[in-house]
């Protein structure tokens, strides 16, 4: 099976995209450089952030110790690393010669630390790793070549999930959990206005197609029950708001961009400032400045849905386990169409192994467990993210049908094309320098086009670390 290249667009019918972010909305996941800028630096994992460095020993292994070979994983959750003893333990009931001791360093400090050790030669013989980690340069220095080691293991794994920790046709992790956008919506609102949010579309301009400007604009209310475009509607007075819009680069504007044909990058550059790129930014910009979506800056968007003054939001997987006080009401649906389909965005978190460790054949051990559905079981029944096996994600869904949320819609992402998304080691510098000039944008500062423009040029100038 051939992976795509980070950094390519995968073929099919709609060229769309990976990833995404809620930058004011506050602390819910524990992002990437690239989301971790967009979040502010103050979101909590693709799971739950850990707050200290912690070390998780399987002791109840029946292993003789003293003949059983330790291998070291290095993760940044320690929702994660309880679930992973769990899952050690069974490898060690079947592998009585491995044992695994789990280390949690917080994610503030990771990537420093990682850099540190790895340099020093005292890095962990397993550890988490996100895309823009592996897609540097020095990963052919530093990690193991998991095709290579692995062959035909990867077969059962998530395919778009794969290719995010693939260059050049090697793939350097083992995908453990991935996270995407998708729809939620408040039923307690939109059922009453006849709004049907999983057949939504979005066309430039109010255009042929779009249902999404009239379906906003009736979720949206003021104190006095007037809706934007009625006589005497008070935008600064709303109720209710129908969507959340605004600069949020992964969660919000690449996917706008993606479904209208616009390319988030080119060549490993920023490439939005297109007529197709100006259209979908329009879009989103309309729905703030009629007052259908909140304004930049005022209440973050998670609040207001969980308040019940947010019909339609778009946020991430991640975001569900704040969402679930709502879980009466909740429900989930895919992404938004737009003229070229639905976007997919994909977060992802893989182990690696460490090439240069004393173990190289426990560490094979550990790796191919990690990439079996028994192996992510327990991570996928306590929720942490959607799993990368894929015969592990049924355990993802009843977790969550038994808190009453069908998550099946998000799973749709993975099989979306995929559009490139930045990397590297200033992929998370550059983010942030794209949603500063967004918000100019969105706050009415500047010219769609010329914001565009802007925000290309200052998210180019920080990918190449200036």
């Amino acid at each position: 099976m051939t992976k795509p290249r980070r950094g390519d667009n995968v073929e099919g019918p709609t060229p769309l995209v990976r990833r995404t972010d809620l930058p004011e909305e506050g602390p819910m996941r524990t992002p990437s450089p690239r989301r971790r800028a967009a979040a502010g630096l103050t979101a909590a994992a693709l799971l739950l952030a850990a707050c200290s460095a912690r070390t998780t020993d399987p002791d109840s292994s029946t292993a003789d110790v003293s003949t059983a070979t330790t291998v070291t994983m290095r993760v940044w959750d320690q929702s994660a690393a309880t679930a992973y003893a769990e899952s050690f333990d069974a490898l060690t009931a079947s592998h009585p010669d491995v044992r695994v001791k789990v280390e949690v360093v917080p994610r503030g400090d990771y990537d420093a630390r990682a850099a540190e050790d790895l340099a020093a030669g005292t890095m962990s013989d397993v550890f988490w790793a996100d895309p823009a980690l592996t897609a540097e340069d020095e990963a052919a220095d530093r990690l193991v070549d998991v095709g290579k080691l692995l062959g035909d293991e990867e077969d059962g794994w998530e395919p778009a999930v794969t290719g995010l920790f693939a260059t050049d046709g090697t793939v350097w992790g083992v995908p453990q959990q991935w996270q995407a956008p998708a729809l939620y919506y408040d039923a307690a609102l939109t059922g009453p206005a006849g709004v049907d949010p999983a057949r939504l579309t979005w066309a430039p301009g109010g255009g042929e197609g779009d249902a999404l400007a009239d379906a906003a604009r009736a979720l949206t209310s003021d104190g006095a029950g007037r809706h934007p475009g009625d006589p005497g509607f008070d935008a600064g007075a709303a109720a209710t708001f129908g969507i959340n819009a605004g600069p949020h680069l992964l969660d919000v504007v690449a996917p706008f961009l993606a479904a209208n044909g616009a390319r988030l990058l080119a060549d490993g550059r920023f490439a939005f400032a297109t007529p197709e790129g100006a259209e979908a930014v329009q879009y989103l910009v309309d729905l703030v400045r009629t007052g259908a979506a909140p304004p930049v800056g005022g209440a973050p968007a998670l609040d207001l849905f969980r308040q019940g003054r947010l019909a339609l939001l778009q946020a991430s997987s991640a975001d569900l386990p704040a969402l679930t006080e709502r879980a009466a009401d909740l429900r989930v649906a895919p992404m938004i169409a737009g003229p070229q389909g639905r976007a997919g965005v994909l977060d992802a978190v893989a182990a690696v192994g460490n090439a240069d460790s004393k173990h190289p054949g426990a560490v094979e051990t550990v790796l191919e467990w990690l990439g079996t559905a028994e192996g992510q079981a327990a991570l996928a029944s306590r929720g942490l993210g959607v799993p990368a096996a894929v015969a592990a994600q049924d355990a993802y869904v009843k977790r969550w049908e038994r808190r009453g949320v069908d998550v099946r819609p998000v799973l749709t992402a993975a099989r979306e094309p995929v559009l490139a998304l930045p990397a590297g080691p200033h992929a998370g510098a550059a983010t942030a320098a794209v949603e500063q000039a967004l918000a100019r944008v969105f706050r009415g500062e500047l010219p769609v086009a010329e914001g565009l423009r802007e925000a290309q040029d200052a998210g180019n100038t920080a990918l190449d670390g200036k």
